[in-house]
């Protein structure tokens, strides 16, 4: 795979909620090579404080260098880098890690929380593939209102319908985007494409086994380099085995991971 280090300047900085931010760059090396489901690795201090850098999925990237990523402030690193300004400069270590298996055939995504970040690349580059022709939807979860709303006009630019669930029915349906899926009549050869809270990629595995849909997940990782060096982010597989979220994801085959539940 090809990485690139850059130094991206940033040429947007959107506050979607009162701790939602989507930070736009001009990274043109990154952006080009760029495939759904990857992540980059972002320097949030101009110096060595903090050390290390933190992991973002790919939210959206364009040929023409525009590289997005959307996250919530947390802690020290995402309110270091959430307090930058348009024109500022970040260190971005990226493309990383194995995305989505693109597919011709009916799908469906579905992303919960920050989990919807993701789901804009792959819905853009699904929906280019498809030249207008769209067979599929997307789910959005979240726990409130403003976790969806500013990011819904976007996802329906993509031309996919999109179907919306919020944990306390301040927007769209009451209760969790599991639920809507499970009333979804699919097609046999239709693949899920799900990213979110652990719990709820752990149902959907399980929802899509029981209908016998191929379904692919964004695995969640705390990570200190993003490329196999220091072994944080190791899962345990199905089989028993340990992957490496950084090297072998973040997106895996659903049946392939060991749940929790």
């Amino acid at each position: 795979m090809t990485q690139f280090q850059e130094k991206a300047t940033v040429t947007r900085r959107e506050l979607l909620s009162s701790d939602n931010v989507r930070l736009t760059f001009q990274s043109a090396k990154i952006a080009s090579a760029a495939e759904p489901g990857q992540f980059v690795m972002i320097r949030v201090g101009a110096g060595k404080d903090p050390l290390l850098r933190r992991p973002f999925s790919i939210h959206q990237a364009t040929a023409e260098g525009t590289l997005q990523i959307y996250f919530k402030v947390v802690g020290r690193g995402t309110a270091m880098l959430a307090g930058i300004r348009e024109g500022d400069e970040v260190s971005i270590l990226g493309p990383l890690g194995r995305g989505f298996q693109l597919t011709d055939s009916p799908v469906c995504l579905v992303g919960g929380g920050l989990g919807i970040a993701p789901m804009l690349f792959l819905a853009t580059r699904l929906g280019e593939r498809r030249s207008g022709q769209i067979h599929g939807r997307v789910l959005l979860g979240g726990r409130t209102r403003m976790e969806v709303e500013p990011l819904l006009g976007d996802f329906e630019q993509t031309g996919f319908p999109v179907l919306v669930a919020t944990d306390d029915g301040s927007f769209g349906q009451r209760g969790f985007v599991t639920a809507i899926f499970s009333t979804l009549d699919l097609p046999p050869d239709c693949t899920v494409y799900c990213c979110g809270p652990e719990p709820m990629m752990a149902s959907m595995a399980v929802l899509s086994r029981e209908r016998h849909l191929h379904c692919q997940v964004s695995v969640e990782s705390a990570m200190a380099c993003g490329m196999g060096a220091c072994l944080g982010c190791s899962r345990t597989a199905r089989n028993g085995e340990y992957v490496h979220v950084c090297l072998d994801g973040p997106v895996f085959d659903a049946e392939d991971m060991a749940w929790t539940f």
